[in-house]
């Protein structure tokens, strides 16, 4: 077998992914060949690498990519390299219909910090959470399998503990102004309850802000029992005459102004 055929015979049966291994085992001959003949698909634009021998077979209506939609291939990739995850931040707010603009990078939440991949125009942001694997998630189906998202609550909050991956406070506000309609306020104190006491923080005095107090009112009494100093709203601001919301124990450090 050649390796055009060995991808027309994936693609056949509903595959878009192999690894290097597989295509030596199916294709026979020298690794050094299969190589060759893989490089040559690559060249022509029938199949991207992702990762280092984790190949995609990219469809017609993909070429101008070059490569999958991250989405199509995240699930495999984390199955081969045997690490738990869940779609995040605003990748995970686009699935819930309340992302402010389409995301430049596939965020992906990992239980340690990895180089961000890049694959023709596509790339993947890794974002680690030494905990994940405690955070509740939503399962979605796609055409080539099953891809893992945090749910409403677990994305409010990591908006707000990992805002520079999100666009900064301003565009967070925003989205979670989006995403509150779509909260519960029993998840949200179950998820917070599971998460740093600061992100609760933050998080009360942006759904204040916003406008969704019933929400802000769910997170109070878990922020004014457990809240031990005050946290800055941003950190590494300057907070001399910062004003302060003794609500929130918050250090209110910079101005939030999400968009109407």
């Amino acid at each position: 077998m050649r390796a055009r055929g060995y991808i027309e015979e994936l693609a056949a049966n509903g595959r878009r992914h192999f690894r290097s291994v597989a295509a030596f085992h199916a294709i026979g001959g020298s690794q050094a060949s299969v190589r060759a003949q893989l490089r040559r698909l690559k060249e022509q634009g029938l199949i991207a690498e992702p990762a280092r021998s984790f190949h995609v077979i990219v469809s017609p209506e993909y070429r101008r990519l070059r490569c999958l939609p991250a989405e199509q291939f995240v699930d495999q990739l984390m199955k081969v390299w045997e690490e738990p995850y869940y779609l995040g931040l605003l990748s995970a707010a686009e699935r819930h219909g309340a992302a402010h603009q389409r995301p430049q990078s596939c965020q992906v939440i990992v239980r340690k910090n990895r180089a961000t991949l890049s694959c023709g125009e596509v790339r993947v942001e890794f974002i680690a959470r030494g905990d994940l694997e405690k955070m509740p998630v939503a399962t979605v189906n796609t055409p080539l399998g099953v891809l893992r998202y945090a749910t409403p609550e677990v994305t409010a909050l990591e908006l707000v503990g990992y805002p520079n991956h999100a666009g900064g406070l301003s565009n967070v506000a925003t989205i979670v102004g989006e995403l509150a309609e779509g909260l519960d306020a029993g998840k949200l104190l179950a998820v917070a309850r599971l998460s740093p006491i600061s992100w609760s923080q933050r998080l009360g005095y942006i759904l204040e802000l916003v406008g969704h107090e019933d929400l802000a009112k769910a997170l109070e009494p878990f922020v004014q029992e457990q809240a031990r100093s005050y946290t800055p709203l941003r950190r590494a601001a300057a907070m001399a005459k910062a004003k302060r919301s003794a609500r929130w124990k918050l250090i209110v450090n910079v101005e939030v102004e999400p968009d109407a």
